[in-house]
């Protein structure tokens, strides 16, 4: 008589899930993403130009403000993957929390509407990064949780598809809304909304409390190291992950001055918003074909490295060809390649969990990846900028660095 096999949280998931599934789920990252973004491209810089005491710059204000949310988005993503890990709700693991954040997230987007002060801002902020993250976290995990390995790439790409759509619909609700506190409240709406099908239509298994492990405070604290010795496809995978988020976050910090200062535009503000809409466009052209050809192959390695140097290439071409035509290829070919990285990496990266009663943790550290790049991409551009040379070197240094990354993709032995 065969042993019984793991619950089905636990168990490695063989169904493909259905179209119903995967919009869902889309729908409710796309609210993610659109609670983040209005906020980040239009509303907190508007506060704080409103909110700034006499003697402080708004930009000091908003670095401030938003520098405090991404060190609590750092540390909330791993902690509430960990936290939906253990859940033994009779709703499952990650619906809960689910829920929970985009219900957190959208009151407190209406504590930042109502904000009249820096302090109540940052508060508001963090706030929002907390309860989000929470969220995300547990919406990350169920595609590992319920969708088989060669539906991934395909899953993934719906994702990184309902992301850009989602940054641009929380831009445009805080545009279009009629001030700041409508803004707010208009994306708070759209994220509470926009989540309820998935947590109302589709069953999330429950983790027996037998099949919980016990928790001991040391071990739950050790649990957020993840040896790449021990885990060696995994320390891959994150590097290859943090090093092209890294190359395309330099590529990009100083698009503004580049066209202003390097291509002398008149206009470099709508330079900007013709070369995003670029990127835009060949991103979302390429993010969902190219996970469901991964699927179909069989392979993530191959499409990882050739997105990386695709974008390595596109990278380098704003150093050596420094025209608007030049830049206009850049945007495209940068787009190219960055769609066919967020679906095949992200499926890459599920393949090389090591356990699935850890999953929502060791995603959120593998997202730490993702936010890192952010926080050390103006570093190294500065210097690069002033004193090392100008855009040609920080435009050959980010190429080499994307370049590394996509290489790191081979070092993987557990998939193809």
């Amino acid at each position: 008589m065969s042993a019984p096999g793991p619950p089905a949280p636990l168990a490695e998931p063989a169904e493909r899930v259905g179209r119903g599934w995967t919009v869902s789920l889309s729908l409710a990252n796309g609210a993610l993403w659109a609670g983040w973004y209005g906020p980040i491209q239009i509303l907190l810089a508007l506060q704080a130009a409103a909110l700034a005491p006499p003697g402080t710059s708004k930009e000091s204000v908003l670095a401030w403000v938003t520098g405090l949310g991404a060190a609590v988005s750092l540390l909330s993503n791993p902690l509430f993957g960990a936290l939906s890990d253990r859940t033994t709700s009779r709703h499952g693991r990650r619906t809960p929390w689910i829920l929970a954040g985009a219900l957190g997230g959208a009151a407190a987007l209406a504590l930042l509407a109502g904000a009249h002060t820096v302090a109540v801002m940052t508060v508001g902020w963090c706030l929002v990064q907390l309860t989000l993250n929470a969220a995300f976290a547990a919406l990350t995990a169920a595609v590992p949780d319920r969708v088989p390995h060669r539906q991934r790439g395909a899953v993934g790409g719906w994702l990184g598809a309902a992301q850009i759509l989602g940054v641009v619909v929380g831009t445009g609700l805080a545009t279009v809304a009629g001030g700041v506190a409508a803004g707010y409240v208009a994306c708070a709406a759209f994220t509470l909304l926009a989540t309820l099908p998935y947590v109302l239509l589709h069953r999330d298994p429950a983790l027996p409390r037998t099949a919980r492990p016990a928790l001991t405070w040391r071990g739950f604290l050790a649990g957020f190291w993840l040896s790449p010795r021990r885990h060696p496809d995994l320390g891959w995978a994150w590097l290859t992950r943090f090093l092209i988020n890294l190359g395309n976050a330099l590529a990009l910090l100083y698009l503004l001055y580049y066209l202003r200062d390097a291509l002398h535009r008149p206009d470099p503000d709508g330079g900007v918003l013709i070369l995003t809409a670029v990127n835009g466009a060949t991103l979302l052209a390429t993010v969902v074909v190219g996970g469901i050809w991964s699927d179909r192959a069989g392979r993530r390695q191959p499409f990882v490295l050739w997105a990386g140097v695709i974008m390595a290439a596109g990278t380098l071409l704003l150093g050596t060809w420094q025209t608007w035509t030049g830049a206009l290829c850049a945007a495209a070919l940068l787009g190219v390649g960055f769609g066919v990285f967020t679906s095949v990496d992200f499926a890459l990266m599920t393949d090389v969990l090591p356990a699935a009663a850890h999953r929502g943790k060791d995603l959120g550290l593998i997202n730490i990846a993702n936010s890192l790049p952010q926080v050390a991409a103006p570093a190294l551009a500065a210097p690069l900028v002033n004193h090392l040379g100008g855009y040609r070197v920080l435009y050959a240094v980010a190429a080499a660095i994307g370049l590394v990354g996509a290489l790191a993709v081979r070092r993987i032995r557990g998939v193809a």
